[in-house]
């Protein structure tokens, strides 16, 4: 066989493979899922107690998964992680973040502190478990809403000043958005609220949503701008 021949073979052959892993990588490529829109979704944890949870309601009533609806309706592309634990408090939301934040998120709503006023806890201790969170969520570069709660107004001025006081101040301190009351225009209202006078009821979320949706926005909009 003529050395030339051979030679042209070699390189033909050297061509068809060179070929053959291009084709194999392009087909690759082209098969591999999609991600841009997978990556583009906002995933907001919503760290909170039994408001956050819907207790008493079914799933698709609940606070989470009424707002979730509510910001797909607008346009925005998000999953709301439920973090909700009927009767944690501020300590307990500090202690189970970690936990909360392993499947990842972009931003946060931080709604605690019914149950430490109900049961009378020391606002001091109150805030500085709500700073702890903050902080960490701070440190993570995740945008952050808060929600405000009241106290109780039997338990005395010195108490509710310092308890109500203490969420515009972390908020401020934390750059977080604001939002003042979570149960505002539901609170004391028997037709938005289950029988037990604390709970809201669909009607009752479904205000709740729709008021602070406009705040949930910005949220949504400080994660996309956050690099």
């Amino acid at each position: 066989m003529a050395k030339g021949t051979w030679g042209q073979r070699e390189r033909n052959a050297s061509l068809i493979h060179t070929w053959k892993v291009v084709w194999a990588i392009s087909l690759m490529w082209l098969l591999l899922p999609s991600g841009p829109a997978a990556a583009d979704t906002v995933r907001i944890l919503a760290l909170g107690d039994s408001l956050t949870a819907g207790y008493g309601l079914a799933a698709e009533d609940g606070f989470v998964a009424q707002l979730q609806a509510a910001l797909l309706e607008v346009g925005h592309d998000v999953e709301v992680i439920d973090a909700g634990v009927s009767g944690d408090t501020t300590a307990g939301g500090l202690a189970r973040l970690d936990w909360a934040l392993a499947a990842g998120a972009d931003a946060a709503i931080v709604e605690l502190g019914a149950n430490d006023a109900l049961r009378g806890i020391d606002p001091a201790s109150s805030r500085a478990n709500l700073d702890g969170i903050l902080s960490a969520l701070g440190d993570l570069g995740l945008p952050v809403l808060l929600a405000g709660m009241l106290a109780p107004r039997n338990l005395g001025s010195d108490y509710v000043v310092a308890f109500d006081d203490m969420y515009p101040e972390l908020a401020a301190e934390h750059d977080a958005i604001f939002y003042p009351f979570f149960l505002e225009g539901v609170a004391a209202q028997p037709s938005l609220n289950q029988s037990d006078g604390i709970h809201p009821n669909p009607e009752g979320v479904a205000i709740i949503v729709e008021a602070m949706l406009p705040d949930v926005i910005a949220l949504v909009e400080r994660a996309q701008a956050t690099p």
